[in-house]
């Protein structure tokens, strides 16, 4: 994944290092896998053929960019082929319940990308791929994607706009790229209601984040009664990250995890699966990583009185 790197774009390899340990200092026990690349059918589930053969094109004949911020290098295709299969395979280890958590550390981030088009630094949507990929195989009909990133998932809820069977909730920056995730946007067809938008306001941090996901969002992502969740984990919404101002801290994330951690464990659910989106000051994501796991940890152990 590595090899998908531009000099001087904030979204670099060193990123997925820093979430990595981040990881490492929150899990007292972990074992780190191999993964294989997502197939061309677990890719053209979610993303038009054309589209992807446009990235292939780039990817061979030495890269390219799909708007001001969207890079693909040589390398890129393989590098987010990994991705989308890092997050299906963590989206499969938890429906199989062999984990409580299985976070998948990946780049190029994937909640912007739509089935056509990539943008916003995202080639591939990986959630959207392993969400279908669960479905394919029957290991879960009913889906809630998590999205705390601070910019809105446009892409996610392009794909899943008119799909009763995937809630899609998400806090975001407001008003900031890419300008969509109104509180109004809650899905078309017999999918209305299934899309959860909440929009928050430069500045207003943990308390506001806190609020909206544990007074609001998580209860709605209980109701739905979901057969898997899986979590664009985002830490772009850090008082540190240069590309935001959410002003949201480690406590804020570590405090909806536990929150999130409960709610898996009270549904009966094997885990719950992440995959990594945005985040761009190094120590910020690190922390913010741990505090994830260590706050689901805590939750799924308060919600089953274990240890």
């Amino acid at each position: 994944m590595d090899a998908h790197v531009v000099a001087g774009h904030p979204e670099r390899p060193a990123r997925r290092a820093a979430a990595a340990d981040g990881v490492r200092d929150g899990a007292a026990l972990l074992r780190e896998e191999a993964v294989e690349p997502a197939t061309h059918a677990e890719l053209a589930a979610v993303h038009d053929p054309a589209y992807l053969a446009l990235l292939a094109e780039a990817d061979t004949q030495g890269g390219g960019w799909l708007d001001p911020d969207t890079y693909v290098a040589r390398g890129s295709m393989t590098a987010a082929r990994l991705a989308a299969g890092a997050t299906l395979r963590a989206a499969r280890a938890i429906a199989a319940g062999d984990a409580a958590i299985a976070f998948a550390v990946v780049r190029p981030p994937g909640h912007h990308a739509a089935a056509s088009r990539g943008s916003g630094f995202c080639l591939l949507n990986n959630v959207a791929i392993a969400a279908e990929a669960l479905r394919a195989d029957g290991s879960a009909q009913r889906i809630a994607i998590v999205d705390w990133d601070v910019h809105h998932g446009d892409g996610t809820q392009q794909i899943f706009d008119a799909d009763p069977d995937v809630l899609y909730a998400s806090t975001h920056q407001d008003p900031f790229y890419p300008g969509t995730g109104a509180a109004h946007e809650r899905g078309v067809g017999n999918a209305v209601g299934t899309m959860l938008n909440r929009p928050l306001a430069a500045g207003e941090g943990d308390e506001a984040f806190m609020s909206a996901w544990i007074d609001d969002l998580l209860p709605a992502v209980e109701a739905f009664a979901p057969q898997a969740i899986l979590v664009s984990a985002g830490y772009d919404a850090h008082r540190a990250d240069p590309l935001a101002q959410l002003a949201v801290t480690d406590v804020g994330y570590g405090a909806v995890s536990r929150a999130l951690g409960g709610v898996a464990a009270r549904l009966e659910l094997g885990g719950v699966a992440l995959s990594l989106e945005g985040g761009y000051e190094l120590d910020a994501l690190r922390a913010s990583a741990a505090a994830t796991v260590r706050g689901l940890l805590s939750g799924m152990a308060d919600a089953t009185g274990s240890t």
